[in-house]
This record gives C-alpha cells, structure tokens and sequence, in this order.
C-alpha cells in the first residue's frame, strides 16, 4: 500500500555507487542522491505517524466495542432472569461480576 510512495530500498542505498572525478565524488550527483533519501525518510515518518494513528483509532473502537458488548450480555441476562422470578446466588454473583466488568472494564 505504501510501497508506491517509497523511491528507495536498503538495498538500492548500500549498492549505490557514485562516479569519482579528480578530486572525488561530483557533489551534485551525492547531493541529488541524498536529497532522494532525505525525502524518503520523510515519507517513512509520515507513514509511521499515518499508521500511529490508524492503530489508536482502532485500539479505541475495539475498547468502545468490548464494553458495548459487556453492557449488552448484562443487559440479556437482566432480561432473561427477569423472566424467572427465582434469583439465586449464583444469578447475583453473575450479575455483580458483569457490572464489576463493566466499571473496571476487565476483559
């Protein structure tokens, strides 16, 4: 997905060889080549940040949905055990857990 928007690999760096004049490297040609890098670590930046985000909205509706589906279980149970009217301990143990759940929102 965001291999299109990178120019370079590791590999195309390390293999990179720049033609030598009489007095060394033609400082053009390395500065170019670094201009290229230096936007491509930009662009990894950018990424980076693009993908940070995207994992905390996610990280957030996976924690809106648990609790969600915590209330909605409570919910059931409180519905079908309104249909009995014999509470034992174990329905208030249940009961008291779910909403232990839901306050401090253990998985």
């Amino acid at each position: 997905m965001y291999q299109e928007r990178i120019l370079l690999t590791g590999k195309d760096i390390l293999e990179k060889e720049f033609k030598i004049d009489t007095r060394g490297y033609r400082p053009q040609e390395v500065d170019k080549y670094l201009d290229v890098i230096i936007r491509d670590y930009e662009e990894f930046v950018s990424i980076i940040k693009e993908l940070e985000n995207d994992k905390k909205e996610l990280l957030e509706d996976n924690i809106r949905l648990k609790q969600e589906i915590r209330t909605l279980k409570t919910k059931l149970d409180v519905i079908k055990e309104g249909s009995n009217n014999d509470i034992s301990n174990v329905d208030l143990l249940r009961r008291l857990s779910n909403l232990e759940k839901i306050i401090y929102g253990d998985d």
